[in-house]
Formats: structure tokens, sequence, C-alpha cells
């Protein structure tokens, strides 16, 4: 704990901050994403694009959830820097131990909805697949 000084929670400064943009677009593409789908299923309601709502409604809350855990993560990291500073070095380095933790859920639930975006990407695939070999046969 000796080593322990502004300058380690300050190394996470910038990679939260950077995945935290990264979230916020993810989200954002998202958002325009099921905006565009709602339009079409006003005119066409099939359960396909249902079931497209339905899974990019779960992926816009599991990106919710990242943002909130990487927030708190970025705060209890501003805290431990003031921690450092007012002399509490036990305090900011438990307050450091859990920024880190809220960081690693943040990331869980990145690879959580990465994977929820690929099983979707490869469901339209399979389907594209089956399309073509429907208009194949004679």
């Amino acid at each position: 704990m000796e080593d322990f000084t502004l300058t380690t929670p300050a190394l996470l400064f910038p990679a939260i901050s950077l995945l935290m943009l990264a979230y916020t677009n993810r989200f954002v593409v998202l958002a325009g994403l099921i905006r565009e789908l709602y339009a079409r299923y006003q005119e066409d309601s099939s359960e396909k694009l249902e079931g497209q709502i339905v899974n990019l409604q779960l992926r816009i809350n599991i990106i919710k959830y990242m943002q909130i855990f990487g927030a708190f993560s970025f705060f209890f990291c501003v805290v431990c820097m003031f921690l450092i500073f007012a002399g509490s070095q036990t305090g900011a380095y438990w307050l450091f131990a859990l920024s880190l933790v809220l960081l690693l859920v943040s990331l869980a639930l990145l690879i959580w909805e990465l994977q929820l975006s690929v099983g979707a990407i490869q469901l339209q695939v399979e389907d594209v697949r089956s399309m073509r070999r429907a208009k194949r046969k004679p």
C-alpha cells in the first residue's frame, strides 16, 4: 500500500472515459435501430420484427447497467483520489478496489451484450442463407 499514490487511480481515468464513450455510442446506435424497426413494425407487425425489437430492448437495458456500473467506478475512483489527497490511504485503497470491481461488472455486462449482439446477427445470416437456398430450389 506504500506505493498507492494519486497516479494509481488516475490510470483508470482514460480507460473508463473511453469505455463510457463506447457504451454511449452503442446505446445511440441501438436506440436509432429500435426507432427504425418500430416504424417498420407499425406498417408490418411481423414476429421477426417484434423479436428484433425485444432483443434490442434487452441489449439497451444491459448497456444502461454497463453505463451505471462504469459511472460508479469512475465516481469511486474520483473519491479515492480525494481520500489520497486528504491523507486517508486505507479508505482510498478500499475505494479503489471497489472501483475496480465495479469496472469488472461493467465489462462482464459488455461481454453479455456482445454475445446477444452476435447471436442476433447469426440468426439473420442464417435466415439469409435459408432464403437463398429456397430460391435455388426449382
